[in-house]
């Protein structure tokens, strides 16, 4: 009988089971900051369910909404997850640019003009490189995914040229690039965190926002008196699928290839839902806000021009800190797109 047992356990290593049965979470807690209908949490609660289905049930991933992991703080998530306090996240470019400076350069103003210059970034050399950094921090990459477009929305009038700007007060992300770029428009940035910032919304505290029309749209912002919406596509949010590296280490070749093939089909799902109703051709989210009574300006290119003027010094000053080389390399990408 021992002599069996020595045998069935020689052979559960060498088909590499025994480590999944022996060694592997009952649950692997997954951050995101928002849920589903999002988007962002559509995406990852596809994650958790192709990986769950595909390994028959060895990786169970749960969806933690609402930076919850992290008290709320959004861009301590990333250091959170390297330090290991987070298994797995569905992480904002934005809020781990704080800890990775280089993702900052999907925050430049006006490098992105459109889907295809976006697209251009994550899936080119741009995006390598930052994977690259990405995991020898401490944290391993595998994928992308969508928040979208940031635009600009607010209660007090339309916005068309950098003088409309002039005294809102703005709503911003935790990010410092935000509060340069909005105060080179002549506005008055205030970084919070969404959860106090749909209370100043509702009161006047602030003006108005920036945000992927997605979000707008779920969250019914015309109902918080943003009743003004421009169009100017002028920074994106890439979303990045990610796995603590010890975790990562502790599954088998197998279940790594499952996790990450998982996160391509569950990030190519998340931007189309991000996309949906956004595009040329399909223009059915903006003209459902519109019909809320909300004014949307489409920039003309002149019309966008002066914004890309106006935020020109913030390019410009923060192209060494992102690094040079990898702003040029992202202008390449864009140019040849």
């Amino acid at each position: 009988m021992k002599k069996f047992t020595s045998l069935a356990l020689a052979a559960a290593l060498a088909l590499g089971a025994l480590p999944a049965a022996a060694d592997y979470k009952d649950e692997y807690r997954v951050s995101t900051v928002v849920p589903a209908p999002f988007p962002w949490g559509i995406a990852a609660e596809r994650w958790a369910e192709l990986v769950a289905e595909r390994t028959d049930g060895r990786i169970n991933m749960a969806i933690y909404p609402g930076a919850q992991l992290v008290q709320g703080d959004q861009t301590r998530e990333f250091t959170a997850m390297r330090r290991g306090v987070i298994d797995m996240a569905v992480g904002s470019t934005i809020n781990w640019s704080p800890q990775i400076l280089e993702l900052n350069i999907f925050s430049m103003p006006f490098l992105m003009p459109d889907y295809a210059a976006l697209d251009a970034l994550t899936g080119g050399p741009v995006g390598e490189r930052l994977f690259e950094i990405i995991e020898a921090n401490g944290v391993i990459p595998l994928g992308w995914a969508e928040n979208g477009f940031r635009e600009v929305t607010n209660s007090q009038r339309a916005i068309r040229t950098p003088a409309d700007m002039s005294g809102l007060k703005m709503r911003v992300v935790g990010s410092p690039i935000y509060n340069d770029i909005f105060t080179a428009l002549g506005a008055n940035p205030t970084q919070m965190s969404w959860a106090d910032a749909q209370p100043a919304l509702t009161t006047g505290a602030v003006d108005g926002q920036e945000n992927p029309l997605t979000i707008y749209s779920v969250l019914n912002m015309h109902e918080l008196g943003q009743s003004y919406v421009t169009l100017w596509h002028y920074v994106a949010d890439p979303l990045i699928f990610a796995v603590n590296q010890q975790v990562w280490e502790s599954f088998t070749e197998e279940d790594r290839e499952i996790v990450r093939q998982s996160a391509l089909d569950a990030g190519a799902h998340g931007i189309e839902v991000a996309r949906t109703g956004l595009t040329e051709d399909d223009q059915s989210l903006i003209e459902q806000i519109e019909g809320y009574g909300v004014t949307v300006v489409r920039l003309s290119d002149e019309e966008r021009q002066a914004f890309i003027d106006a935020t020109r010094p913030v390019y410009d000053a923060w192209r060494d800190r992102i690094g040079a080389d990898l702003v040029e390399m992202a202008e390449e990408s864009v140019a040849n797109r």
